[in-house]
């Protein structure tokens, strides 16, 4: 796992430099900082962290909070606190702990509706505040991680599909309360040829790189879509099309691949794992990855709307690739301390 962690973020930072040296030395930074906790958690035992799931519960609906009188403005949403020449995103930092927190409620209880419904009620706070913002891709991706860690927590296949159904009939309500621009995105989707000039440009621009890079890619530097400003967001958002412009179908096939060899190992993981608590946070990290990856790619390709969802490890961002490294740094822990024969502890250097 460390390796396939340090190839994505040695291609992230390397695509980086060619565009920006300024951005890559802080994406080495964040990188450095992501992994080092990413090794401390390894050697923490995660079942120590049931401990401190309640108080990290506050501090980040306080800094949550904070952001919407602290936080400053980016087109047109509040999602980041200065902190020095860093921003911290504290929507990001809610993804473990939604983790951790649905994996101990779940593994303390069983799916009656009741159950189901306060396992909702108890992380909507969040969810609400990080709507708030507005911050559309984080509030589906935390809702796609409540109901992936719902499908284990041992649900009836009836009690399931009501809650899809449920979800499917309160569409409508959200879509009213959806931005201006947020509705944009998704008309532009449908029909990106109808204003290719507003809001269809990110979608044919996404698409003209990728399909621009042909098999072996125009090379690192040479992207003519990122380099003249045709692709926006090319190292955050889109930068798997920017990827697939200077690396080609190449480089696309070693990203997707480097991400099925980190599945791979989520799957092998959980066969080996005995404990409940753990189980659960294993299909709750690899829930949110999963969701994160195929939204990420599928709106780069213009398959998917554009939601503003990050493509892990490889995007530029300290608070989501710190927040990534975390949770594969919980992933590990698991591996570690999870099995029949592991005993309890604290912490451990072997």
């Amino acid at each position: 796992m460390a390796l396939c962690i340090l190839l994505l973020l040695s291609l992230s930072i390397t695509v980086i430099y060619s565009s920006n040296q300024n951005l890559a030395i802080a994406q080495t930074i964040f990188s450095a900082v992501g992994l080092g906790l990413f090794f401390l958690l390894r050697n923490i035992d995660y079942r120590f962290l049931g401990s401190v799931i309640k108080p990290l519960y506050i501090i980040i609906l306080g800094l949550l909070v904070i952001t919407f009188i602290l936080g400053i403005e980016t087109r047109g949403s509040v999602r980041w606190i200065p902190i020095g020449p860093f921003n911290l995103q504290p929507s990001e930092f809610a993804k473990p702990l939604i983790i951790l927190l649905l994996a101990d409620f779940w593994s303390k209880n069983y799916a009656s509706w009741k159950n189901i419904f306060k396992s909702f009620l108890i992380i909507s706070p969040i969810y609400l505040l990080v709507f708030r913002q507005p911050d559309l891709g984080t509030t589906l991706t935390l809702l796609f991680t409540w109901f992936g860690i719902l499908i284990v927590s041992q649900i009836s296949f009836f009690k399931l599909l009501s809650v899809v159904i449920g979800g499917i009939s309160i569409i409508p309500i959200i879509w009213f309360n959806l931005h201006s621009y947020q509705k944009e995105r998704i008309f532009s989707f449908i029909s990106p040829q109808q204003d290719p000039q507003g809001i269809g440009f990110h979608v044919i621009q996404s698409t003209i790189a990728v399909g621009s890079g042909q098999f072996f890619g125009r090379g690192l530097g040479r992207g003519t879509q990122s380099r003249l400003q045709f692709l926006p967001e090319f190292r955050t958002d889109f930068i798997f099309a920017f990827i697939a412009e200077e690396l080609g179908f190449i480089g696309s096939i070693i990203v997707l691949s480097l991400y099925a060899f980190l599945f791979v190992l989520g799957f092998k993981i959980l066969n080996n794992i005995e404990d409940r608590f753990g189980e659960l946070i294993v299909v709750g990290v690899f829930s949110l990855l999963f969701f994160q990856i195929f939204v990420n790619v599928g709106m780069n390709i213009g398959l998917l709307p554009i939601t503003g969802i990050t493509l892990p490890l490889l995007s530029y961002g300290g608070s989501s690739l710190i927040t990534t490294l975390i949770l594969l740094g919980l992933v590990s822990s698991v591996s570690r301390f999870g099995t029949k024969k592991a005993e309890m502890r604290i912490f451990s250097i072997n």
